[in-house]
């Protein structure tokens, strides 16, 4: 499977080139519409320009560049995208291709060399006198070089048999039939003609050389028009089930399936290895930047390494690489085996190459492409804490609620918690001490401040679950605590949300616009603004509908408690204060006040808890939130 990865990399290439050159459109740009043109002038030179027979041509030659470009495109997609079957066969073709052309250079340049021999063999040996004895021989077969003339002509033709041995093995491999041996002769015809005497003329040759090139080329054209049918039923079923599985399963399927089945993460990793390994060759061999220091080595190959595209998407893929093994050493740490749905690698991946397209990173200088470039990097950085934050935050609530005695784990939950704190502190102090104050840093900065107070509310929650668990009796308060402390982080991450959101908005309406900005900005305000807002303030009224519910049930006296000596049905823990139900049921407030959020059934006898008021309460409670939609939905416009 690692050869058919690698056999994917050329038409990569290939697309990379055609995005150096924009398919040819800055050419016909310039010609359209010239720079140098004075403005006095300008209509003019305009008019006396397109007059011209060579402006219409210089149009048209950049037409055809355009859509040769197309199709190149399009013909390099179709061919990465082939199955693995099919794709070697391509490969096989084109190796023929390279073979036959071989044959054809390898004899022109044995018969330019001998011509040039027999040249002066006409001129100057036979214009001397010979003595027909065994010292004339020897004196005339050095003289004319007849060993040197025998030596290119045999090892032409033992080249040529073994071009030919392997055009036939190709030619079997794609057609499952043997080729008639009067082709694979073809490749020696014109080394074995130019054996002959009498046929050293230069354009009979030529001729030969020729028309021996010509037949092996028919034999794949033959081959190509057999397969015609092939490819026609190939394009075909490809269709077919590309439609039948978007009809069945999505479009979200197709694209998963051909993911898995071209393993494009990997082609692409590759590519872009080759691809910064032929640019460490030109460090090597260019004069001007061979004495470059290895910072100065290590930019030029970043800048090189994400100047189209292409380039981008397999720099990309090494960051999905590096950034999944980053995620798999915090599990190993935290000894977890949960991995979400979605992998770092993925997460990452997709991060980095929607901030490389907002923010233009192809398209801008060197110098500038570096330094977007390191505060793609910082950001993405950013995103990895919150990542890992989101790995240890379920570990710590489930030590704590679950009085896990492993020390072990606590400690290496506490450590990986502690470096969520500390590298955000210190990339701060760093970035703050050598940048200056700019909508970037402040972006940055804001992540930072985020992820570390989401660190401090884990901690207080996790502390509070401790202490509880060691309490040995009921901590009516808790839910309470553990409410407003992760109130205080959402508020808090709202707040950074909207801070964001107008960064944006700055950045839009200043420094730099584009549809990729504008759609992730309004993706930023409907999930990480008006979902949140939403689904914190259906939480807030759920709670204070529920308090309003318990407040009106009536307190346990002491007396009552010691008569009823029994345990709180829901929590199972003894009460040292309760609620009475209107079925005369005993519950902790707090037990009680959660399970409201669930139903409005008492929990043992499922009689309803709460009827008269509970259609007024919750009647306000939907008026509230509409409310607060109004406001919002009038912010917004």
């Amino acid at each position: 499977m690692s050869l058919c990865n690698l056999l994917r990399v050329p038409p990569i290439f290939i697309m990379d080139e055609l995005f150096k050159t924009s398919f040819g459109f800055p050419d016909l740009a310039d010609i359209v519409f010239p720079e140098n043109n004075d403005f006095v002038n300008s209509t003019l030179s305009q008019i006396e320009i397109s007059e011209s027979a060579q402006y219409y041509k210089a149009i048209f030659l950049s037409f055809i560049k355009i859509i040769v470009s197309c199709l190149i495109f399009c013909s390099s997609s179709c061919l990465f995208v082939l199955p693995a079957r099919y794709l070697y066969l391509v490969y096989f073709h084109v190796v023929s291709v390279g073979i036959v052309l071989l044959s054809y250079w390898a004899n022109i340049q044995t018969l330019k060399v001998i011509y040039g021999k027999y040249e002066n063999f006409e001129t100057d040996a036979l214009n001397k006198d010979v003595t027909w004895d065994l010292d004339g021989f020897i004196h005339l077969f050095s003289e004319l070089q007849i060993a040197h003339f025998l030596y290119l002509l045999i090892r032409n033709l033992i080249l040529q048999c073994c071009l030919s041995l392997v055009f036939d093995f190709l030619q079997v491999f794609t057609t499952n039939q043997p080729i008639n041996k009067v082709f694979s002769f073809s490749f020696t015809i014109p080394t074995l003609v130019a054996f002959l005497p009498g046929t050293w003329r230069h354009g009979f040759l030529n001729t030969i050389t020729v028309l021996s090139t010509l037949l092996p080329l028919f034999i794949m054209l033959k081959t190509l028009w057999l397969n015609l049918f092939t490819i026609t039923n190939l394009i075909r079923n490809g269709y077919s089930r590309t439609r039948e599985t978007i009809n069945n399963y999505g479009i979200s399927a197709l694209v998963e399936v051909e993911w898995i089945r071209l393993q494009i993460p990997s082609v692409l990793r590759i590519f872009w290895a080759i691809r910064v390994l032929e640019q460490i060759l030109y460090l090597l061999t260019d004069m001007e930047i061979q004495n470059e220091t290895l910072f100065g080595a290590v930019k030029y190959l970043l800048i090189k390494g994400c100047d189209t595209f292409t380039a981008v998407l397999g720099m990309t893929s090494f960051v999905s690489y590096f950034c999944h093994y980053i995620g798999a050493f915090f599990q190993w740490v935290l000894l977890t085996d949960d991995v979400d749905d979605k992998s770092i690698g993925t997460i990452s991946a997709v991060l980095f190459y929607i901030l490389a397209l907002q923010t233009g990173l192809t398209g801008l200088d060197p110098e500038k492409r570096f330094i977007r470039l390191y505060r793609n990097v910082c950001l993405l950085c950013a995103a990895l804490l919150h990542y890992i934050h989101n790995v240890v935050n379920p570990l710590l609530m489930s030590l704590s609620a679950s009085h896990n005695p492993s020390l072990n784990r606590h400690l290496r939950a506490l450590l990986v918690c502690g470096f969520l704190i500390v590298f955000p502190i210190t990339m701060l102090t760093y970035l703050w001490s050598h940048h200056s104050v700019s909508t970037w840093l402040l972006a940055v900065s804001s992540f930072n401040i985020e992820i570390i107070i989401k660190v401090l509310v884990s901690l207080a929650v996790y502390s509070l679950f401790l202490i509880d668990a060691y309490r040995t009796t009921f901590w009516e308060k808790l839910d309470d605590y553990v409410y407003y402390i992760k109130s205080f982080g959402n508020t808090v991450e709202f707040c950074f949300g909207i801070f964001l959101f107008l960064n944006g908005v700055y950045i839009m309406a200043f420094v730099s616009g584009g549809a990729v900005r504008a759609s992730m900005m309004c993706i930023h305000a409907y999930f990480n603004i008006w979902c949140d807002a939403r689904d914190g303030w259906r939480v807030f009224i759920k709670r204070r509908t529920a308090v309003k519910k318990i407040e009106s049930l009536p307190e346990a006296t002491s007396v009552q408690l010691s008569e009823l000596d029994d345990v709180c049905a829901i929590c199972y823990q003894n009460m040292e204060s309760a609620k009475i139900t209107k079925c005369n049921h005993y519950f902790h407030g707090v037990c009680l006040r959660k399970w409201l959020y669930v139903q409005d059934r008492c929990p043992l006898c499922h009689d309803i808890l709460y009827k008269a008021e509970t259609s007024n309460v919750q009647t306000q409670d939907t008026n509230h939130f509409q409310d607060l939609q109004n406001v919002i939905d009038a912010d917004n416009s």
